[in-house]
């Protein structure tokens, strides 16, 4: 059977739960709730398994805060047998504007630590989906605003978003990042 490895990025503990930081987070609370798959506290992560059509999906959301992200995702990659190439591992992202998103085959970290920590572990070779919780803060008030929460107004504008990601989420798994990224990624693009 096939497996995937779909990994949101985020923060444990009540105090987190609603930041931008977990943004990765919330994508997959909503993905499972769509797919009525309950975490468990297993090692490194918060982790609920599922199946889309015969293939099997572990969802993670890693314990180890953020900057350590890296060892709950090769933790579990190598525990279930999982390809790099069947990993896709949702964030946050200061460069995009809130709700907007990219999702892309590989590349750097842009600046997240969470994505770095992974990538110093296991390479660049899998997907992402960034999604967009805007800039609107001062000089120096990066880490205040990742952690402050979303308002009530912020998700009006993520909600539509989170959707979507729960449905790329499945659109990767039946049919791979290349249809996936051609099919999502034209919002606000020209089509070729």
């Amino acid at each position: 059977m096939d497996k995937y490895l779909i990994c949101g990025l985020g923060n444990p503990g009540s105090e987190y739960a609603g930041t931008r930081h977990n943004t990765g987070f919330m994508v997959l609370d909503a993905f499972a709730e769509a797919s009525g798959a309950v975490f468990d506290d297993r090692r490194y992560g918060f982790v609920a398994e599922t199946s889309i059509k015969g293939r099997k999906v572990f969802l993670l959301k890693p314990t180890t805060f953020m900057n350590l992200s890296g060892n709950a995702v090769r933790y579990w990659l190598n525990k279930e047998n999982i390809d790099q190439k069947r990993l896709l591992v949702i964030s946050d992202d200061v460069a995009l504007p809130l709700g907007q998103f990219r999702l892309k085959g590989s590349g750097s970290n842009g600046g997240h630590n969470g994505l770095g920590h992974i990538i110093q572990l296991i390479g660049q070779n899998f997907s992402r989906l960034r999604i967009g919780i805007g800039n609107d803060y001062p000089r120096g008030g990066q880490i205040d605003w990742v952690l402050g929460h979303y308002s009530p107004e912020d998700m009006k504008t993520l909600q539509p978003t989170i959707d979507t990601a729960v449905d790329i989420i499945r659109s990767f798994v039946l049919q791979g990042i290349d249809v996936t990224m051609n099919q999502f990624n034209v919002k606000g693009k020209k089509v070729k």
